[in-house]
């Protein structure tokens, strides 16, 4: 499986930014979103299964939506009313580890990675 993510950008405080990433390869139980910002440790955003369950972090939830386009293989994380402290490299990735929901928030149970895609949200 391989990952391209896209869709980063510079963007002021409350703009909204959309990021994609497009899969190749064969289908995972489920796609995710991770960020990381300067000096931090990678976190968790959003996760979408394959039977299309969400979840979300509590720092963007009412903010960010995650959804997926099947024909497209593509997973996209809409992000709005952004904030500075938006700011990181966002990570797609993909998991077979299965659809439980406390295990799709741990980077480690995902095996397939993209790029990243830098998102700047200026204040």
């Amino acid at each position: 499986v391989q990952l391209q993510a896209s869709g980063g950008g510079l963007v002021q405080a409350g703009d909204s930014l959309r990021l994609s990433c497009t899969a190749s390869g064969r289908s995972t139980f489920a796609e995710g979103w991770f960020r990381q910002a300067p000096g931090k440790e990678r976190e968790f955003v959003a996760t979408i299964t394959r039977n299309g369950r969400v979840d979300y972090a509590n720092s963007v939830k009412g903010r960010f939506t995650i959804s997926r386009d099947a024909s497209k293989n593509t997973v996209y994380l809409q992000m709005n009313n952004t904030r500075p402290e938006d700011t990181a490299v966002y990570y797609c990735a993909s998991s077979d580890y299965g659809t439980d929901a406390d295990a799709l928030r741990l980077s480690w149970n995902y095996k397939y990675w993209g790029q990243g895609t830098l998102v700047t949200v200026s204040s």
